[in-house]
């Protein structure tokens, strides 16, 4: 169907304004990803000074009791995403969260996005609770401490009194890829608490400690459970950022491909009706020549005539 002028022109200064607001939303997703990506890395701090606390306190105590999984609550803390345009980012995550549920009667999911729990209720897992994700790097460590506090609750509530967790998020691959991640929580991973207990004490003074063991280990496991969970928030929201810059990229990429098509269009139609205009301006011309001459031999014609009757 041919279209006019007018509405090509139309078409395209739409399309202008299409383009505008996908390069605001790509310019947005970059700057909103650097500080959760700042604080992704400032929080490894952290978490290697808590490491040296556990270190300290294996070697004062000697290695932890190993802990049985039976009878403990499975419990997953799914990180997706509050808002749209980052593709199929929550369904990902869905299906790795329906994968890593041995028991899905028994296991509590907490959720963090509103469409996460959509995507979560369509794979037919509805979460237990469902928390929004911080509006901005600050609100991580509010995230996290809300997320230990829920763990508590859930443990407290726990028959046996012991809880198992997994995190699920989106994490950074090589090239710009991402894969979601299935990471355990508790109990502590026995390789990395094996691997500090072996570690020899090369400080020249022997740690001490005013807390009791009990309490220490308690403070030592919130700590390091902060960390990992704020960890894991902010490496959500680096890559659910990423994800919407990868599909505003190519969105960008694909109004632009029609604006091309657009504008080459525009010329041709542009032409055509130049050309129109200027064959109707020939035509008009040479009926005006013709014109001119029918009335000029017409005029030549009349004296001759009235002579020959005289």
């Amino acid at each position: 169907m041919a279209q006019t002028l007018e509405l090509l022109t139309h078409r395209t200064e739409t399309m202008r304004s299409i383009r505008g607001i996908v390069r605001t939303m790509k310019t947005m997703s970059a700057i909103n990803a650097r500080p959760y990506e700042q604080a992704a890395h400032a929080i490894e701090a952290y978490r290697e000074t808590v490491l040296d606390g556990f270190h300290a306190f294996l070697h004062r105590n000697g290695p932890l009791p190993d802990e049985p999984d039976q009878g403990a609550v499975p419990v997953i803390i799914a990180f997706g995403s509050d808002h749209g345009l980052c593709g199929n980012y929550n369904e990902v995550l869905a299906e790795e969260v329906a994968l890593g549920m041995d028991d899905p009667q028994a296991t509590r999911v907490i959720c963090v996005g509103a469409q996460m729990e959509d995507a979560l209720i369509g794979q037919g897992i509805p979460p237990e609770e469902t928390l929004l994700p911080p509006a901005t790097a600050d609100g991580l460590a509010r995230l996290a401490s809300s997320l230990i506090t829920r763990l508590d609750a859930v443990r407290r509530s726990s028959a046996t009194g012991a809880i198992t967790v997994s995190l699920v998020f989106m994490q950074r691959t090589a090239y710009g890829q991402q894969t979601p991640e299935t990471r355990r929580l508790l109990p502590l991973d026995p390789v990395l608490i094996g691997a500090l207990a072996k570690r020899p004490w090369t400080s020249r003074s022997l740690p001490r400690f005013s807390l009791p063991p009990d309490r220490l280990l308690a403070a030592l496991i919130r700590s390091y459970l902060f960390a990992d969970l704020y960890r894991a928030a902010a490496e959500a929201l680096v890559t659910e950022n990423a994800a919407r810059l990868a599909r505003m990229s190519q969105a960008e990429q694909s109004v632009d491909e029609q604006l091309e098509a657009l504008t080459a269009e525009t010329r041709s139609v542009r032409q055509s009706e130049i050309t129109t205009e200027l064959l109707d301006v020939i035509i008009g011309f040479e009926a005006l020549k013709d014109r001119d001459r029918r009335k000029k031999r017409r005029e030549q014609g009349a004296p001759a005539s009235a002579e020959n009757m005289g």
